[in-house]
């Protein structure tokens, strides 16, 4: 299984790609680096771009190191909004996932900047990983969550948390999203962030639809 220095290798690289795009890392890597260790084998990350120019952002990538693992683009992301890659000097996944939901834009805008073995890496908030953890919903992406609530706990502003999932609820028409979040909670072990109370509805996300991510 690749090391985390073959994380740092990719991250590097990727960063040399993207340039200034707008872009942040977010699934199993960005679990461990808000402190939750996870084995994985594979790098996820978010990234704006328009899909006209496609081609292009894969010549670049390419020319980075980056190797497509799909034939045709276009018709791939037009599918799945996902574009697969491997990186070729580590053999490491690269799944980036071509922004395109108000979620998803939300995310950007509050990534942070974090060193990563000397790569400094725009990381989606951990706020908002356990909102992308939530809605991911198998297993270990619950445990996940808990895990991070339990690391970065005083830094979550979980109210803030229960109020963009109850927008989510709404927008999607589900109704396990909180429970989810309490139950993540719960298992993390602070006693304080636990609701007292169901949360108030708040206004729906400009767009629905927002995608659950397999992470």
């Amino acid at each position: 299984m690749p090391t985390r220095s073959s994380a740092v290798e990719l991250l590097a690289a990727l960063a040399r790609a993207l340039g200034r795009r707008r872009w942040y890392l977010f699934g199993a890597q960005a679990v461990n680096v808000y402190g939750r260790p996870r084995m994985t084998a594979d790098v996820d990350v978010t990234v704006e771009i328009e899909r006209a120019r496609l081609p292009a952002f894969v010549a670049q990538l390419e020319r980075e190191g980056f190797q497509l693992r799909v034939a045709n683009a276009r018709e791939f992301v037009k599918a799945t909004s996902v574009l697969p890659f491997v990186h070729s000097s580590t053999g490491m996944p690269l799944d980036l996932v071509v922004a395109g939901s108000a979620l998803e834009r939300m995310f950007l805008d509050r990534a942070q900047p974090i060193d990563i073995g000397g790569v400094v890496v725009p990381v989606i908030s951990p706020g908002d990983l356990v909102v992308a953890k939530i809605l991911a919903g198998r297993p270990k992406d619950l445990d996940d969550a808990a895990g991070v609530l339990r690391e970065r706990g005083r830094s979550i502003d979980v109210k803030a948390v229960r109020a963009l999932l109850c927008e989510i609820e709404e927008a999607l028409a589900q109704s396990d999203l909180i429970p989810a979040l309490e139950r993540a909670v719960t298992a993390a072990g602070d006693k304080r962030q636990r609701a007292p109370s169901p949360p108030k509805r708040t206004a729906k996300l400009a767009r629905k639809g927002q995608r659950t991510r397999k992470r």
